[in-house]
């Protein structure tokens, strides 16, 4: 098999490293990936049957997206580079009791090692935190089954979403650590479709995903000048499960 380059940036792994610890309090430094997460999986079962769907949660952090799609009824492979956070979403599971696949591993070697077997892939707030966002899209593409969505969730790179997400977000309320986001780093709906698109991959929708964190109230929103959820499809007849 050819060796293949992780498509990481080390201090971001350290970054999110350092919120493992709390990563499953509702109150603690992951509180908005609390709020948004039902949001989250109600856009994928909207476009999916999530029972007995093998699902691939890319960038799964301390599992909370890979613990609702188990829930729901997913047979779960949840892959992250930050060990400490994979031993977070591990000791979880004695507690929810659930079966999910956690492994340290890079999305390019699982693209190598298991391609078109996935009914789904969940890459939730996480290409604006790699160096090569292009090169997620293109792996995901290689992991999915014919007909298989991808679905994607990040950061328009627009002053609107530079102001809430850094300035409000990380300096004003404080609801995450400094230096979270880097605002060259999102990405415009366009730039995503286009990766999409030279994939292989059919871009079907796009979605704003708004979020107040008084109330801590999340929903889909028409407007995408912060957040945006995206699902793009593999092209092909989807075979049954």
């Amino acid at each position: 098999m050819t060796e293949v380059a992780a498509n990481v940036d080390t201090a971001e792994i350290e970054r999110f490293s350092a919120l493992a610890a709390g990563w499953w309090d509702p109150n603690g430094p992951s509180r908005p990936l609390h709020d948004l997460n039902p949001v989250r999986l109600d856009y994928v079962q909207q476009r999916l049957d999530l029972r007995g769907a093998r699902v691939l949660d890319l960038g799964c952090g301390g599992g909370l997206l890979s613990e609702a799609l188990a829930r729901a009824g997913a047979k779960v492979t949840a892959i992250d580079l930050a060990p400490d956070l994979i031993e977070i979403a591990k000791l979880h599971l004695l507690e929810s009791k659930l079966e999910i696949d956690y492994r340290v591993q890079d999305v390019a070697e699982l693209s190598q090692s298991e391609p078109a077997s996935f009914d789904a892939i969940c890459c939730m707030e996480m290409l604006e935190h790699v160096p090569d966002p292009a090169a997620i899209v293109h792996a995901c593409a290689r992991l999915l089954k014919a007909g298989a969505p991808l679905f994607a969730s990040t950061l328009n790179r627009t002053p609107l979403a530079f102001a809430g997400a850094i300035v409000a977000a990380e300096y004003v309320l404080g609801l995450l650590p400094r230096g979270t986001h880097q605002y060259a780093r999102f990405i415009r709906p366009a730039e995503f479709a286009s990766w999409s698109r030279k994939a292989g991959l059919t871009l079907e929708d796009v979605s704003g995903l708004g979020y107040e964190p008084v109330t801590r109230r999340a929903w889909l929103a028409d407007s995408t000048a912060i957040n945006y959820l995206a699902c793009a499809r593999k092209p092909g007849r989807p075979a049954s499960r």
